[in-house]
């Protein structure tokens, strides 16, 4: 429901106008003066406001300016009596969207309202399809005949069209976020915003007024207002990625929003109403993360309303010669088509993916890029695989009878190991030291040893 604001000092034109956008299905917020609508647009994001000009005290333009101040994305609709070619082109030079002559027709105005408002809306909608194409990573499809993917893709169907919490659990590159949007576009909200939030990359103060949104003045920076993700995402669905590395602080909001389906923003006063489904993805066992006190277990219990889990690639690795045709087809596009020899499929089947399916199409591509003649060999495989079987095949036997570089050996290992631990945690260097049980700063170290060297 879109929300809009009336400034006029004529009562009989503010009560006019409030009760048709009433019956219009708006929700509507009156102001008699240009200091109350100051006060109103302070405290509350508007999408619409319609203004008179000339009014005592705070005329109508300087209404629009500190409007346009606080709220950029609100819509403005200027009103008047006295219409002069001045006022009007200073409106428009403000940023108005339209300015209207009393007396007007009541089907004119509504008609300006209703695309105004389709303006404001289109623009969202444009905002979030960028962002939402800015997210995309890795591969477009679900690919998997084995068993433990058909489990998936029922279950995917059984939950899609519910309201029902959904939590995604598996390791890095598996495709969680796939999941979400599968659940998305399968689901009655197809046609409403699908938004994603990553809560690893953004500390968190950051994170929670990109969830929430914030008032003018809220803290440093916050120049004006402006609408969270959960706003943004409306009646559709917001897809809180990673969400273990959200603090205890964020996870009791989180909790009110699930429970009560409402927020504040930060710096606000009034609770604004939830509508947007909420699909929740992790890495990292979060029972595990509950016993160890960093998430909090009536959270974790509103979120595992549905699991979904995905297995790693290795447990699936009747999947790879599929994924293997998919992935070629993907990257050959229109050039000379390029296929695998036995051997180097052969090597796929017997590589453990710690990086899974991400790792294995970023493979591909490289691969197909690197390669000059038609067929993919050995050769042409990344050598961090090649090391990553190498150390892990070594360290699991006896040294053998010519004997073995230890140090190397050891330095391949270590590498490897940062990498996955870097490829499990999506690339936070906090957490991957943490899995491997480092300071921040002695993992930060021995990563920019093997990174000086390559």
């Amino acid at each position: 429901m879109s929300t809009i604001l009336i400034v006029d000092d004529e009562q009989s034109m503010r009560d006019f106008l409030s009760i048709m956008l009433k019956k219009e299905g708006y929700d509507v917020v009156a102001a008699e003066t240009g200091q109350d609508a100051l006060k109103a647009v302070q405290t509350e994001i508007f999408d619409l406001v319609i203004s008179d000009v000339k009014m005592p005290g705070m005329d109508g333009i300087d209404v629009l300016k500190t409007v346009k101040e606080v709220s950029p994305e609100t819509v403005v609709i200027m009103i008047t009596a006295y219409a002069t070619a001045e006022t009007a082109v200073e409106a428009m030079k403000r940023g108005a969207y339209d300015y209207i002559t009393k007396p007007f027709k009541v089907d004119e105005i509504k008609l300006i309202i209703q695309k105004a408002l389709e303006k404001r809306h289109l623009r969202k909608e444009n905002i979030l399809l960028k962002r939402e194409m800015e997210s995309r990573q890795g591969f477009e499809s679900f690919i998997g005949n084995s068993q433990a993917m058909q489990k998936v893709f029922l279950l995917i169907r059984q939950v899609a069209n519910t309201n029902s919490t959904v939590l995604i659990s598996g390791e890095s590159g598996t495709g969680k976020e796939l999941v979400a949007r599968a659940i998305h576009y399968n689901s009655s909200r197809k046609d409403r915003p699908f938004v994603t939030v990553n809560c690893g990359a953004l500390p968190e103060t950051l994170l929670e007024s990109e969830l929430f949104g914030y008032m003018k003045g809220a803290f440093t920076g916050a120049i004006s207002n402006k609408q969270g993700l959960f706003e943004a995402a409306g009646n559709g669905t917001i897809f809180l990625d990673e969400i273990s590395a959200t603090t205890p602080a964020l996870q009791i909001k989180l909790l009110r929003v699930l429970q009560e389906r409402e927020f504040m923003r930060v710096g606000g006063t009034t609770d604004i109403k939830v509508d947007a489904r909420v699909l929740a993805a992790s890495n990292r066992d979060l029972l595990a993360e509950v016993a160890k006190g960093t998430f909090r277990e009536d959270l974790y219990y509103r979120l595992n309303v549905i699991p979904v889990h995905l297995p790693a690639l290795r447990e699936r690795k009747d999947d790879i010669p599929l994924l293997v045709d998919f992935f070629l087809s993907k990257f050959n596009g229109l050039k000379k088509q390029k296929k695998f020899d036995p051997e180097t499929l052969r090597f796929f089947m017997g590589y453990d993916w710690p990086g899974n399916v991400r790792e294995l199409e970023n493979a591909i591509e490289r691969m197909v890029i690197l390669a000059i003649g038609d067929t993919i060999t050995p050769e042409h495989i990344p050598d961090g695989m090649k090391n990553f079987k190498a150390s892990s095949a070594i360290i699991s036997t006896d040294i053998p009878d010519e004997g073995l570089d230890l140090e190397g050996l050891l330095g391949t290992a270590e590498r490897s190991l940062l990498q996955k631990a870097l490829e499990k945690t999506g690339g936070v260097k906090t957490e991957a030291a943490k899995l491997l049980g480092l300071s921040f700063r002695s993992f930060r170290h021995r990563l920019q040893k093997y990174e000086s060297s390559s």
